[in-house]
């Protein structure tokens, strides 16, 4: 079993950074064989061409996720990735016309598109205080998460099948 943990965000952007830092933290620890953990920051494209470049089994990308709870929430999410391919011929090149691909769901949407996005796709979203913020380092209860986070990243793992 292959597992990537994907950290993305912009450590220049307060919370924006959580995935960065949970990624740094557990990328500290010992990871059982087959676990990848790997900064992307706010290169999209990086993940894309990782999964090109060695194939996984499943795909966990850590992030700030605004879904209207307290900040410092976190949740385990099965993301909704388009079908390039379902989509009109001019919607699609609207959707493809971003080449940085910046953010998670549209590197997961190109990942697809190129057939090396696996079946187990999860994110494991931080409610953030605020992504407008400048400046380095996490609000409070969102460093709060971060050890909330790896906890549920290790049980997505082991849910498929790594002894962590």
């Amino acid at each position: 079993m292959k597992v990537l943990v994907a950290g993305v965000g912009n450590v220049l952007r307060g919370d924006d950074g959580f995935g960065v830092a949970v990624v740094e933290r557990l990328g500290a620890e010992d990871l059982p064989d087959g676990v990848r953990v790997i900064d992307f920051g706010i290169g999209g494209i990086h993940l894309v061409q990782e999964l090109l470049a060695e194939p996984v089994d499943v795909v966990i990308v850590v992030d700030a996720v605004e879904m209207g709870r307290p900040p410092g929430s976190v949740l385990v999410i099965e993301p909704s990735i388009k079908d390039v391919a379902a989509l009109p011929l001019e919607e699609r090149h609207d959707e493809l016309a971003d080449m940085h691909y910046s953010t998670p769901d549209r590197a997961l949407m190109l990942a697809r598109a190129l057939d090396v996005l696996p079946e187990q796709v999860w994110v494991v979203g931080c409610e953030p205080s605020g992504l407008d913020d400048l400046g380095e380092g996490l609000s409070e209860p969102v460093a709060h998460g971060v050890e909330a986070a790896i906890r549920e990243i290790k049980t997505v793992a082991r849910s498929a099948g790594v002894p962590w």
